[in-house]
């Protein structure tokens, strides 16, 4: 028989491509993608859905990878965290879902406050937001470090080095602040804003961005709404809106060429 050690050395890992066959690596639990720039480097360039290991090998989460466009090869390579579409995921949901995470990868998904804390415990990461509005209307912010705290300190939100791409710095509103949901009040208001303005996030007193809201079709109740203050107001809510993190490293390299 082998032991528990010789299966975590023989382990198997399956990463599932969305519309294509499954693609089958093998490899030492330290050789196990952290995030989908480590699948890049291994080898697998394409955009879709892929299994990552940021608790390690007994802990497989999936995840949709933006692996870049194929003319250009030295794009970014980003691990999104978390994603709306079109509404099909409900996202009013309490403290352990938020925690490990719900959906589905290949749409609508949060990947888990304690997925993304690992994530960014093992490496320094950049943070971009990309969203888009009901008429095509399209917009970004990115952030060059982006931090989550253990789940001891509240699952406290650090970011810094703004960047505008449209969308405003609404996310400054939330920096410092730990993660609330209907169930676990951590923010600096009197009200529990998660409760007040049905969604889960890094609330302060209370948002100016609450991606995690409800899904409108633009026009919406005042805060509701998957609202992003300084692009659209508390009164309109967003088609699409995606938080996607790649390490610090491969962009500053990027970023000299």
């Amino acid at each position: 028989m082998i032991g528990p050690l010789g299966l975590l050395v023989l382990l198997v890992v399956t990463l599932v491509l969305v519309s294509v066959s499954p693609v089958v690596v093998s490899g030492t639990p330290e050789s196990l993608p952290v995030d989908c720039s480590d699948l890049y480097n291994d080898g697998f360039g394409n955009s879709g859905v892929y299994t990552i290991f940021p608790a390690g090998p007994t802990s497989p989460v999936q995840v949709f990878c933006e692996m870049g466009s194929m003319d250009a090869p030295d794009s970014n390579k980003w691990t999104v965290i978390q994603r709306r579409t079109d509404g099909t995921i409900n996202f009013y949901r309490g403290w352990e879902q938020y925690k490990t995470g719900f959906g589905q990868a290949s749409s609508e998904y949060w990947l888990g406050l304690e997925n993304i804390h690992l994530l960014t415990g093992k490496k320094s990461y950049k943070l971009r937001v990309d969203m888009e509005d009901f008429d095509g209307g399209k917009a970004f912010a990115e952030y060059s470090s982006f931090n989550v705290a253990p789940e001891r300190d509240g699952y406290r939100l650090t970011l810094s080095g703004f960047k505008d791409g449209g969308a405003g710095n609404s996310l400054d509103h939330h920096n410092g602040q730990k993660f609330s949901t209907f169930d676990k009040d951590q923010d600096v208001d009197a009200r529990n804003c998660a409760k007040s303005y049905l969604g889960g996030w890094w609330y302060n007193a209370c948002h100016h961005a609450n991606p995690n809201g409800e899904y409108f079709r633009g026009k919406s109740i005042f805060g509701l709404g998957i609202n992003l203050f300084t692009w659209k107001g508390h009164t309109y809510s967003l088609k699409a809106i995606a938080f996607k993190l790649s390490p610090q490293l491969e962009l500053d390299a990027k970023d000299e060429l």
